[in-house]
């Protein structure tokens, strides 16, 4: 039985992908029989249960783009240093006592720890696609995260490409890494019309009359490539079945954003920005087509959200993605234009795979389940444990 210290760094609203990730583990941890106790360390500091629930609780559109210290600090190379530098110093002191316990990071970084340890490393993409990431991420990633990985007794990825990746890259031990898939919240479900009438009303939407992309404004997501082949379609099937973007700008979004303007011009595209997360599920199960032509991800929440809610999806035949839709989901060329927009017309028109799609979708998203996530992790702590 481990006496288990998770990192909580990641979990503040909204809860997207790591943050999710993070506040999962937090939540279902205590239930697994391999996990005795569980603390949180966050930022160089203990915080307790609840600070964890109140991070994780939803926020208005005001408050997320409203300006924090983490925010300003996270983008200025000097602070990212001198953080890089001086929590480490703080950790180790913090953490002299806890050579007992077993800590866990599930956001890469491995403070000094006297006892086991273990790190999630979700994705390489600063080393895959840099060219994508705010320069001081991909710095602090470049200098700290070999020091962590160096740190750790065992490693997890989300998606066994991943796991390959990191491997070769850090000729890391085949044996103390592993993937462990990540799981669906079951908010995420089929609804009828009726039910996604309030949600979809208040956005100017129809039920099944839209196609539907939920992430980050950012490079990796590949927009552009997905916004110019939308246009390619033909002129009254985007009219009919126009493309709807949600998600927060982020960072060299501006050429993503100017062709989301001229679309929206023409009719054919509608930007939500920023959608509440108790309204996400609603806007995902009305969806004709969910679109997620990523360049590269290291697991890719939002097509099996998009699954457990029965709705198709479109999405890249790169990374780990194949991995998350199997073949259910229609996967193309991320960087092909040209077969972007063939199987998008597909997509939408063909009633017989689309019927499939969504019967096939719903059971193989019932495979992945935060619990089992939860269960396997735990497993891991025990096998280190045994190893130390």
């Amino acid at each position: 039985m481990a006496h288990v210290i998770l990192g909580a760094d990641a979990i503040h609203a909204p809860l997207t992908g790591i943050g999710r990730y993070a506040y999962e583990l937090a939540t279902l941890l205590p239930q697994c029989d391999g996990v005795e106790s569980l603390r949180f360390y966050s930022l160089g500091q203990w915080i307790g249960a609840e600070a964890v629930r109140q991070r994780a609780q939803t926020v208005s559109h005001q408050e997320l783009n409203k300006p924090t210290l983490r925010r300003t600090l996270a983008a200025n190379k000097l602070a990212v240093r001198a953080y890089s530098v001086l929590m480490p110093i703080w950790s180790r002191w913090r953490m002299q006592q806890e050579k007992a316990a077993l800590f866990h990071s599930p956001n890469y970084f491995l403070p000094p720890f006297p006892g086991a340890s273990v790190a999630t490393i979700h994705d390489l993409s600063h080393i895959v696609c840099p060219q994508f990431h705010p320069a001081a991420r991909v710095e602090l990633l470049h200098r700290d995260l070999p020091k962590s990985i160096a740190r750790a007794d065992f490693l997890i990825t989300d998606a066994e490409s991943v796991r390959r990746e990191v491997i070769e890259q850090f000729h890391w031990p085949e044996d103390r890494i592993r993937a462990v898939p990540l799981g669906v919240d079951g908010s995420f479900h089929p609804r009828t019309a009726v039910e996604t009438a309030s949600v979809l009303h208040k956005h100017g939407l129809t039920h099944g009359g839209y196609s539907l992309y939920v992430g980050t404004i950012e490079p990796r997501k590949n927009l552009a490539r997905l916004i110019t082949a939308y246009g390619q379609l033909p002129n009254a099937l985007r009219m009919r079945v126009p493309l709807v973007i949600a998600g927060s700008r982020g960072w060299q979004a501006d050429e993503i954003h100017e062709l989301m303007k001229s679309a929206a011009d023409a009719g054919w595209l509608k930007y939500l920005d920023f959608v509440a997360q108790e309204e996400l599920p609603l806007l995902y199960a009305g969806a004709r087509l969910f679109c997620f032509p990523s360049l590269y991800e290291g697991f890719g929440l939002p097509p099996l959200e998009a699954m457990a809610s029965g709705v198709p999806v479109l999405t890249s035949a790169t990374s780990s993605l194949p991995e998350v839709v199997g073949d259910v989901g229609m996967k193309v060329q991320p960087e092909d234009t040209a077969e972007i927009a063939e199987c998008l017309q597909r997509g939408l028109e063909d009633e017989a795979w689309i019927e499939q799609a969504k019967f096939r979708g719903v059971q193989r998203a019932a495979d992945f389940t935060w619990q089992r996530c939860a269960d396997q992790t735990s497993e891991i702590y025990r096998q280190v444990q045994a190893l130390r």
